[in-house]
């Protein structure tokens, strides 16, 4: 197993963990679709800029391209769109983060049927572990009054969007878009979510953006740390490895979001959310350890 395999999994979680985190610093200055707009198109052109420094063609077939349009379509404008939308709404990021929780267990259904991947008894114990410890961290919310009928429908909506959102992207691009080079293929995608973000920004939105250096710092790292850095290593994993299994690291994303909103927000941490982070850590690993030995 090389070097990048064995530390892929641990890198994309921590960096796709911290984008709650990123949403809080900006959606104070930005209105979601203006925001994302922004990160898209900034995505894109460094892309373009890296393929050009390394001479690297940009020319995939028609099939690539709608491949990647469609996985675009649903992994960064449906899904990251919904999460986003759903937060500016003023949907607390715990309920959110239940909401999309259940990913591992779609993917891992749906993956047992378009790509036969095995659903045996650590694998299900595993996601169910997950989902529990999942739960688990947000329980103490939930009793402080979180969990309300104030909520906004539609940002319960949203995140429901998201949900699916992730999950179908999720399984399009393993199914079709494993193959497609990095750089065009993601390219696409950015620009897609660059179209599609900016019309809906024009529709909903008056574009107000606060630009200062709070706002720079964090388009910064959800554009380099997020949008090229963890989804090229979504990308690898999902090329290397089972859906269910690479899905399974969601559950890791709510107990790492929770530490870094300890150390940088100062939210407590009770005991029974720490129960939760040890359960979705087990959960993660039976689901992984599964899949892993499976390949030997």
């Amino acid at each position: 197993m090389t070097r990048l395999a064995k530390s892929a999994p641990v890198i994309f979680t921590l960096l796709w963990s911290t984008g709650f985190v990123g949403a809080k610093y900006i959606l104070p200055y930005a209105e979601p679709f203006a925001f994302l707009t922004i990160r898209y198109a900034s995505a894109a052109l460094i892309l373009f800029l890296i393929a050009k420094v390394i001479n690297e063609p940009l020319r995939i077939t028609r099939s690539q391209v709608y491949q990647s349009i469609k996985v675009g379509s649903f992994l960064q404008v449906i899904y990251i769109g919904g999460v986003f939308y759903a937060i500016s709404l003023g949907l607390p990021a715990g309920v959110t983060a239940v909401v999309v929780s259940l990913q591992p267990i779609l993917v891992s259904v749906i993956a047992f049927r378009l790509f036969g991947e095995g659903l045996g008894f650590k694998k299900i114990a595993g996601l169910i572990l997950g989902f529990i410890g999942v739960l688990l961290l947000l329980l103490p919310k939930i009793f402080q009054g979180v969990w309300n009928l104030e909520f906004s429908k539609v940002g319960l909506f949203a995140s429901c969007l998201a949900l699916l959102g992730t999950t179908t992207g999720y399984l399009l691009q393993k199914k079709g878009g494993s193959e497609i080079p990095f750089l065009p293929g993601t390219a696409i995608q950015f620009l897609t979510a660059t179209i599609l973000f900016a019309i809906a920004g024009l529709l909903f939105e008056d574009w107000n953006i606060e630009v200062n250096l709070q706002f720079l710092l964090a388009l910064a790292w959800i554009v380099f740390a997020l949008s090229i850095g963890s989804i090229f290593l979504l990308f690898y994993l999902l090329k290397n490895d089972s859906t269910s299994s690479v899905s399974s690291l969601y559950y890791l994303v709510p107990p790492l979001t929770a530490l870094q909103a300890f150390f940088i927000f100062g939210e407590r941490i009770t005991q029974i959310g720490i129960s939760g982070m040890v359960l979705a850590g087990i959960g993660t690993y039976l689901v992984t350890r599964n899949s892993a030995n499976a390949g030997h």
